[in-house]
């Protein structure tokens, strides 16, 4: 089987505090999956317009970005990198809207439970730029 195509990503991407990278490596582990990643996708709907599933991976997949930060992966596909630039993945321990959250610095709109709606990309921010 061919290795997957990644393209290797920097912080500039996405960022992940101490909190979601204690808790994902926490995941990681009880899976037996160590050198696993988190995958980020983007799409629309919810209250304000952006949600962003996350699943656990075994490893990248093909034609992703994948960006090591605070220790542990996380990968994002060419669309949804688009939306991500510039932000910070965290992890809330509250009892109702606890979880992972991103924290995206492009959103115009945000709601209380973390959805995000209207985010810009400059014309000379391509994911390759990121």
């Amino acid at each position: 089987m061919a290795e997957p195509r990644i393209t290797v990503g920097t912080e500039k991407l996405i960022a992940v505090e101490d909190g979601a990278s204690r808790q994902l490596r926490t995941l990681l582990e009880r899976q037996g999956r160590p050198a696993g990643a988190l995958r980020i996708k983007v799409i629309g709907g919810g209250c304000s317009g952006l949600v962003y599933p996350m699943d656990v991976l075994a490893g990248p997949l093909d034609r992703v970005f994948l960006v090591e930060s605070n220790g542990v992966n996380v990968v994002i596909d060419p669309k949804s990198a688009l939306f991500v630039g510039g932000s910070e993945l965290d992890f809330s321990n509250d009892l109702q809207h606890g979880g992972f959250k991103v924290s995206n610095p492009n959103a115009e709109v945000t709601c209380s439970c973390g959805a995000v709606s209207n985010t810009h990309l400059r014309a000379h921010e391509t994911p390759e730029h990121l």
